[in-house]
């Protein structure tokens, strides 16, 4: 097999049209575009769908547009709390981390999780301990301020709301990736920011396994993106798997299902990017637009922002 395929995503809700300027729009879509070419140039070297989905994810991190890693926004207290995951559908290993502050690169320490420890999730001070631990990146509060993400902060704070990034025109979300390597194995991977003034520790789907984020060989690879609460009730990654190995649906049949039909009978927006074994994508959702793109061994890539 020399086919792979690779899709990531920035968030689902999105900035409505009217709204989107054009410098905006060639900033996203250049943000999704180096993206793709991070984890294009691991694939196309016959490197592992897992290095693609890191470094994939990596690129979204690094750059400010998105809520997480750099982006993140800003808790009840005024800081910055992120989550990540990621799977390996070869074994079905797979690492998370909740809850940690100041980790420059989540979805590295995931991996390290995953890879380097006998867990799969470790949260807040146990992660940043650990992380220490693997030389893991740090980065001081400087590094993950943003002018915009504090305005929304202390409006949030004012008004005594808890606030999806993505709602009323401001969408900065959740990132992910999900990838097929040349030796058909599948990966997936996830990390956010979280909720705008979220307190107590508030969790969402993106580091827990088979809500929003799942991999196996055997049927998909997913990362979801969206109100987190609902993906969690749902068990939508690895709902999205089940109807595919016990029901016998195809990707595109098992996602439809899961994001435009279950989601939506229970008021759950968002959606989700999904891979198989065979190199076939989905990337269904059920929001006004979702930050997506996708290259494979025989497509260029492709980026887009709202329904085609």
């Amino acid at each position: 097999m020399n086919q792979f395929t690779l899709a990531i995503h920035g968030g689902a809700g999105t900035i409505s049209p009217k709204s989107m300027t054009s410098e905006k729009e060639i900033a996203y879509r250049a943000a999704l575009n180096n993206a793709l070419q991070a984890g294009y140039k691991i694939l196309s070297s016959k490197g592992s769908s897992l290095d693609a989905v890191e470094a994939a994810i990596i690129s979204l991190e690094n750059n400010p547009l998105f809520n997480a890693g750099r982006g993140s926004v800003f808790t009840h207290d005024g800081g910055h709390e992120m989550d990540a995951s990621i799977m390996n559908g070869k074994n079905l290993e797979a690492g998370s981390v909740a809850g940690v502050r100041g980790i420059k690169n989540p979805i590295v320490l995931s991996r390290a999780v995953m890879e380097k420890s006998e867990f799969v999730m470790l949260c807040r001070d146990g992660a940043e301990e650990f992380g220490r631990l693997q030389n893991i990146d740090f980065e001081s509060d400087e590094y993950f301020y943003d002018e915009l993400r504090h305005n929304q902060w202390k409006e949030a704070v004012a008004l005594g709301v808890v606030q999806l990034d993505h709602t009323e025109d401001k969408k900065f979300g959740t990132v992910g990736a999900v990838a097929m390597d040349v030796y058909g194995n599948l990966a997936a991977g996830t990390s956010t920011g979280g909720m705008t003034n979220k307190r107590w520790a508030r969790l969402g789907d993106s580091p827990v396994i088979g809500a929003g984020t799942y991999a196996n060989n055997n049927t998909c690879a997913i990362s979801c993106t969206g109100h987190g609460e609902f993906f969690i009730r749902a068990v939508v990654a690895y709902d999205i798997s089940c109807l595919i190995e016990y029901r016998g649906l195809s990707l595109e049949e098992a996602c439809k299902l899961v994001v435009n039909d279950k989601l939506v009978k229970f008021g759950g927006e968002g959606g989700i990017i999904a891979a198989d074994a065979k190199g076939k994508i989905s990337m269904p959702f059920n929001s006004e637009g979702m930050y997506r793109g996708f290259v494979t061994s025989e497509d260029s890539a492709s980026v887009s922002i709202y329904k085609d």
